[in-house]
């Protein structure tokens, strides 16, 4: 027993200095550029969906193996060669003066009132031509290719010797490669405040740089260059030294301008209607070009390496002050690619999904959607911004709410209901595309509240309250006035649209669920917006929270996609697109309308049964943070890394989706969005990294991230 004694409590002495080193370590700061800097990406070949991109969430430039678009007809079917700005649309003629209101068609969804809803009418040729005008225009522009002028002989075969690294850190994409004998060494950066590339090259053969430029193909899906139509457009010389040159770009009625600003001895010249060369005369050659919607005032703008230093602090910034998340200490075997597509999600959304103009699933990349912007995806692009405490990101975008206020007023009146209706797919005009789907959408509704709420969470101030409580209100004033009060069943029903899930119908849908439970979730919210500019609570809105219809399900206590779809686990329509379902908990907090045991039959069946191949990238994360708040600790990681296409990353960290859709960054903030949930957990959960198992392989270390509601 002596000897016992003192071994037990060295044993005692041992474990408590485990714990308290365990403690010390977990309480650790993260080393963030450690963290960044192990996941910057490496590229080792010419693949079309292998570019990489530098930009500051207002420019994009995209570039290729080479460190620049040299090659942009090989990557078209991939990862295109983009440069795209916020800020320039164009807009293809109307010689037949087509007017909007011609894609207008009368629909009676039993609110009280017939509704116009901007549609395809098959059967009026005018109405369809406005149809196609108004959702191809405006249409957003690629501004411009510039790449290595190798000649049509040398092809992206020829390239070798290939070592290209994204610097997350600085913001730099760093190649070499090499060409018959000769060796080059790029840098390539984008500036953080103005819409401008700078490039340093050091090559043993002096390259010319070419610049071309092409009319707009106004296609649905693709790199938005028609090199066919010369005559369509022009490219002048308006400016000229033998240090720097103004272009001059003219399309129909958009103008925009590209100063490009060289140091070293290089000749400038045109080779063609649209296509211009800079060729260097010294083996070390930098220079800029600064994209414009006017013409500057001044020639004078920084240079390369001032570029590459303002970019470096931005980059630093960004990292630093926002929140990091280090799976580093994880021993599952899944952790390593979680961390790579967690931080490069961030640097994607932070150059692509960080603008004054909500973003398009492809960003600044490349053109989806004409280069429009789907409003009901806001929220899978941006709401991690606030959580990840980078709540500024998020403010800069909801400012052109404001914009389109009165659009969206608009929008409400000739549907005869109150507040405002937020369109699904537009442009900088706010001016709603005609769709046979968007049109009928409301999912997109309770986003600006719901938004509004996550940057006031992390950030509040009175100001803000202050600019946005107008929008709440009136949002929140639709959201009331398009419930029906259904006076046998004494409660409110949601009727006349299509649901998230988009396979199914407008006039056949009522009470979807998760519908259902955003009216709950966000009325609730303008309440509390109310209570805080010091207002009585709306008693109407009350009235319909307290009555809103609970969530629908069948025999097996599953929930239905739809009151209306009795067969939604026999028929395929119901089993396909995005399970939206599961977004009744885990977007949203619980309510009143949903059980969870439900909830949790309903989760094991789509995990079990769904069409997944049918499923798009943010339907992963959903997926996640359903199983998360249901404590579904396994099924929120598995879901996240589930082994399917549409849940694809690539080397740059896009979520690919197939053939069309290269790049899909819905997904990726989704991703972030749920990783937030799963680590800070959410109001009223005091677990640590709830949507971790807790089985000692998932030691998350993180720092910075603010709960969800």
């Amino acid at each position: 027993m002596k000897e016992w004694r003192p071994m037990k409590q060295r044993f005692i002495i041992l474990i408590a200095l485990t714990m308290a080193s365990v403690a010390i370590a977990s309480a650790e700061k993260i080393d963030r550029q450690a963290l960044v800097s192990r996941n910057n990406p490496q590229v080792h070949g010419i693949d079309s969906l292998s570019s990489l991109t530098v930009g500051n969430g207002e420019f994009a430039y995209t570039v290729d193996a080479t460190g620049m678009q040299s090659f942009p007809a090989c990557y078209s079917k991939g990862v295109p060669l983009g440069t795209q700005s916020q800020w320039c649309w164009h807009s293809f003629p109307n010689p037949d003066n087509l007017k909007f209101e011609e894609t207008l068609k009368s629909y009676d969804f039993r609110h009280g009132h017939r509704e116009l809803y901007a549609t395809k009418i098959n059967d009026n040729p005018r109405s369809l031509a406005a149809y196609d005008w108004y959702r191809e225009n405006p249409h957003r522009l690629h501004l411009g290719i510039i790449g290595f002028d190798f000649g049509n002989n040398v092809k992206p075969a020829d390239i070798s010797n290939i070592h290209q690294t994204l610097n997350l850190w600085q913001g730099t994409i760093n190649s070499h490669f090499s060409l018959g004998k000769n060796s080059y060494d790029v840098a390539t950066t984008c500036h953080p405040d103005l819409d401008m590339i700078a490039v340093k090259i050091y090559a043993t053969a002096h390259t010319p740089i070419a610049f071309r430029f092409a009319y707009p193909t106004g296609g649905h899906s693709d790199d938005a260059c028609d090199w066919q139509k010369e005559e369509l457009h022009a490219t002048t010389i308006v400016e000229s030294d033998d240090r720097h040159v103004v272009l001059k770009r003219e399309l129909d009625t958009t103008t925009y301008f590209i100063t490009v600003r060289w140091q070293g001895d290089a000749v400038f010249s045109a080779k063609g209607k649209h296509h211009f060369t800079l060729t260097p005369k010294d083996n070390l050659f930098c220079f800029t070009a600064h994209f414009t919607n006017e013409k500057p005032q001044t020639t004078k703008q920084p240079d390369y390496q001032a570029t590459a230093e303002a970019a470096a602090a931005h980059w630093k910034r960004f990292w630093n002050s926002g929140a990091a998340v280090d799976f580093s200490h994880c021993t599952d075997p899944r952790a390593r690619e979680l961390e790579r597509r967690v931080v490069l999600s961030q640097y994607l959304l932070a150059i692509q999904s960080a603008g004054s103009l909500p973003p398009q699933e492809t960003g600044l990349t490349y053109n989806s959607w004409f280069g429009k912007y789907h409003l009901e995806m806001i929220y899978w692009h941006q709401a991690w911004q606030p959580l990840w405490n980078h709540a500024d990101l998020l403010a800069r975008t909801l400012k052109w709410y404001h914009k389109a206020e009165p659009v969206a007023k608009e929008i409400a009146m000739r549907q005869g209901f109150k507040g405002i209706r937020w369109m699904k797919m537009t442009d900088p005009s706010a001016i709603e595309a005609p769709s046979n789907v968007g049109s009928f959408l409301i999912w997109q509704q309770p986003h600006l509240i719901h938004l509004a709420e996550l940057v006031y969470r992390t950030q509040p101030s009175q100001a803000f309250l202050e600019e946005y409580y107008p929008l709440v209100e009136q949002t929140a004033e639709f959201m009331a006035d398009f419930a029906t009060y259904d006076k046998k069943n004494r409660r409110y029903t949601l009727r006349g649209f299509i649901p998230a899930q988009e396979t199914l119908k407008a006039d056949e849908t009522v009470n979807a669920p998760f519908e259902l439970s955003y009216w709950h979730f966000a009325l609730s919210l303008a309440q509390q917006w109310r209570e805080r500019m010091q207002q009585p609570r709306n008693k109407q809105w009350d009235k319909i929270i307290n009555l809103l219809s609970p969530l629908t399900y069948n025999s097996d206590k599953l929930y239905l996609a739809a009151e209306t779809a009795p067969d939604t686990y026999k028929d395929i329509r119901f089993t396909s697109d995005h399970m939206a379902v599961l977004g009744a908990i885990g977007i949203l907090p619980k309510c009143r309308l949903v059980e969870n045991e439900y909830m949790q039959h309903t989760l094991d069946w789509v995990w079990e049964n769904w069409n997944w191949n049918k499923t798009w990238g943010w339907d992963y994360p959903m997926t996640a943070m359903c199983a998360a708040r249901l404590g579904d600790r396994e099924k929120a990681v598995g879901a996240l890394l589930m082994n399917n296409r549409t849940n694809t990353y690539l080397v740059s960290g896009h979520n690919y989706q197939d053939d069309r859709l290269r790049l899909y960054l819905p997904g990726n903030g989704g991703l972030l969005t749920a990783i937030a949930l799963m680590c800070a957990g959410w109001d009223g959960c005091s677990d640590h990294n709830p949507g971790f198992p807790d089985d000692g392989t998932w030691d998350v270390r993180w720092e910075g991230l603010h709960p969800l509601p």
